[in-house]
């Protein structure tokens, strides 16, 4: 019985080794550099929910790079990006697909401190500076400042513009408050990192795009139709859309238990992948206390819209069309996208639910 007993366990780790040896190899080509704001692939990848789907997943961080640049070179085989970023993309050609949403609200601000007597975006940006991000993160700004009826100096044809977009790397030290009256902040970074430099919650007014109408929603996973359209993916069997599935399912549980657990997250999880990034410029305190902040509005953004119905990573079509409708009206799209710029087939896979059936 003993000597059975042996072989069993022997047959049982090799057949876990093997388990092992197999893994799928995939690239997820993050949008920023390692931080809270991707807390809930690092979840999936740590305890092992990336490995239960098949899958031995690379989180490769980009910095300022383009993530679609990347993905459409064959780097990475999937990454995170914006809408407006991806819908731009597809207009110039470049055969990205949006396959889950899982940010469900927009976290982009613009700050200005009170003493500028900023009050409505629309009424008194007119003559200001205002801090913009480059590749393609300005979109959101380039949409609110035409849904104004303000030109900026971003459009070239223009010769004395309403407003002087400043282009800065991100850092809002590097033109706020001295170069910029307005400054470009997303809820779970730049706004601590302003409150950092002296600027605390009294001393500004922060402005929620979406609140003013752009909600063009941030960090989807997206891949390309070469990908999708893989029968064989790295020749591990499974096709290109059967890979997408089962990264849309551990990304999904991942996020689920990092926002139902964001202390333990932010310990175990993001503070040891996040490194000299962590803090960021500016912050009021530690790279703990930083991250447990981005933590939590990330959990904002993350647990709203369709999230709070059970559709966790879905793109919900009104959103999607008034995202459309919002960027060909400020001449930002010239036309609609083509029908396979998101494809609810991966998640529909993943998670067992028909698009379809949303309500």
């Amino acid at each position: 019985m003993k000597k059975w007993w042996f072989v069993w366990v022997a047959m049982a780790l090799a057949s876990l080794g093997m388990a092992q040896q197999n893994l799928v190899k995939v690239n997820l080509q993050l949008k920023w550099f390692p931080q809270a704001q991707f807390a809930g692939y690092f979840v999936a990848k740590e305890r092992g929910f990336f490995k239960e789907e098949g899958l031995d997943v690379t989180l490769l961080p980009v910095g300022d790079q383009s993530p679609i640049q990347v993905v459409q070179s064959g780097a990475a085989d999937f990454g995170t990006t914006w809408i407006a970023d991806l819908l731009t993309a597809r207009e110039k050609g470049i055969p990205v697909v949006l396959i889950a949403q899982m940010f469900q609200r927009s976290g982009f601000t613009l700050v200005a401190l009170k003493s500028t007597g900023i009050k409505d975006l629309c009424k008194d940006m007119k003559g200001k500076s205002v801090g913009v991000w480059p590749s393609g993160n300005e979109y959101p700004v380039v949409a609110l400042f035409r849904k104004c009826g303000l030109t900026s100096s971003l459009d070239a044809k223009v010769s004395n513009p309403d407003v002087t977009a400043v282009s800065y790397p991100f850092d809002p030290a590097l033109v706020f408050p001295n170069r910029v009256q307005l400054v470009s902040a997303m809820t779970y970074n730049e706004v601590d990192q302003i409150v950092g430099l002296g600027y605390d919650e009294s001393k500004i007014d922060i402005f929620k795009l979406a609140d003013e109408g752009i909600n063009l929603l941030e960090d989807n996973i997206f891949t390309t139709e070469r990908v999708l359209n893989t029968p064989n993916f790295k020749n591990s069997g499974l096709s290109g859309r059967e890979v997408a599935a089962r990264l849309i399912r551990a990304s999904i549980k991942g996020w689920d238990w990092a926002v139902k657990n964001q202390a333990e997250t932010v310990e175990k999880y993001v503070l040891p992948f996040c490194g000299n990034t962590c803090k960021g410029s500016g912050t009021r305190s530690d790279a703990k206390s930083h991250q447990t902040w981005q933590m939590a509005e990330i959990a904002k953004l993350y647990n709203a819209g369709a999230t709070t119905k059970g559709w966790a990573g879905f793109l919900v079509p009104a959103d999607y069309q008034a995202s459309v409708k919002l960027l060909k009206e400020q001449g930002i799209l010239t036309k609609d996208p083509p029908r396979q710029t998101v494809d609810y087939g991966p998640w529909e896979q993943a998670t067992g639910k028909k698009a379809a059936d949303y309500k």
